[in-house]
């Protein structure tokens, strides 16, 4: 079956509806995405696929997420070949609203606040930016919720399809705060998160890599090489050494470094004790941000002993 593309809530609702009653399908996927799409993308779909009967990926340019006008009118709109990538992984439908469509009397009063989780790392170097993501996630989630155009004779013996939404572990402090809202309110969503898919070389994909040039993306190297040491010491049970980690990130002179830190994956908060002398026990998290040439990249990885 061709995928199909809608823009408007109330079609969103009654296809994904009328796609469950076919398939008499027992539970529905959602992928989240800002449009540009690429592999790791591609990875996000096809978890769904395998793991669904129905599934839905949004396409919408967030303007709440953007503190600089430049940097939204600049970012990438692929709709036709983010369509043709979905329905390659078997997505079924596609959802892409406008901006009126998804704020329909102007920007929003009243926004999910990402509290203190969303000021450190990332919420730091762009205030206001994870207030934005919830609120579009938190209305995307709600809208995608399955089964609302279904008669009761149609659904499931269990009532209401299950309901999963997928994110990409790149996004790590987005997907933290995600996690942490729809537990907070009560979401009847499951976050699934999928791991960062690299390039051979190791970056890690991003819609904006296509704005490095050949030296700066031999540049942004270093950040994936340097997370992999603090990988292969965790294993190891070694000292992280982080500043050792750092002082290879800081040779690069094309990447001017934000933050590197390590840091409990659910608060995010470092773990200072677990970076230095101390051989390294347990799981935390990797962060890294930093800007290379005009492109502002962030990577992380999981470290387990």
């Amino acid at each position: 079956m061709p995928i199909k593309l809608v823009t408007a809530v109330a079609d969103l609702r009654a296809e994904s509806a009328r796609l469950l009653a076919s398939k008499g399908g027992a539970s529905q996927g959602l992928v989240p995405t800002m449009g540009a799409l690429h592999a790791g993308h591609a990875a996000l779909a096809r978890t769904a696929v395998e793991q669904n009967d129905v599934v839905v990926a949004s396409i919408f340019v967030n303007p709440l997420q953007f503190g600089d006008a430049t940097d939204l009118d600049r970012y990438p709109r692929t709709l036709e070949a983010d369509v043709a990538l979905l329905e390659e992984q078997g997505v079924d439908l596609v959802f892409a609203p406008s901006v009126d469509e998804v704020y329909p009397g102007g920007q929003p009063l009243v926004r999910v606040t990402s509290g203190m989780l969303g000021e450190k790392w990332e919420g730091a170097s762009r205030p206001g930016h994870f207030d934005g993501a919830l609120t579009v996630v938190a209305k995307l989630l709600h809208y995608g919720i399955p089964g609302a155009g279904l008669p009761a004779s149609e659904m499931n013996q269990g009532g209401l399809p299950a309901y999963r939404a997928y994110f990409g572990q790149k996004d790590a402090q987005q997907l933290a705060l995600v996690r942490r809202m729809v537990a907070d309110l009560n979401f009847p969503v499951d976050i699934v998160a999928v791991p960062t898919v690299r390039a051979v070389d190791g970056l890690a994909l991003s819609s904006r890599n296509r704005f490095l040039d050949e030296d700066e993306r031999e540049a942004a190297l270093v950040l994936s090489r340097a997370l992999r040491l603090l990988e292969e010491r965790a294993k190891s049970r070694e000292p992280l050494d982080l500043e050792s980690a750092q002082a290879l990130v800081e040779s690069q002179p094309l990447v001017a470094l934000d933050y590197f830190d390590v840091v409990d994956p659910d608060t995010l908060d470092p773990l200072a004790e677990n970076c230095r002398e101390t051989p390294f026990g347990g799981e935390a998290l990797a962060i890294i941000a930093a800007k290379v040439g005009p492109v502002r990249l962030i990577d992380n990885m999981p470290l387990r002993s």
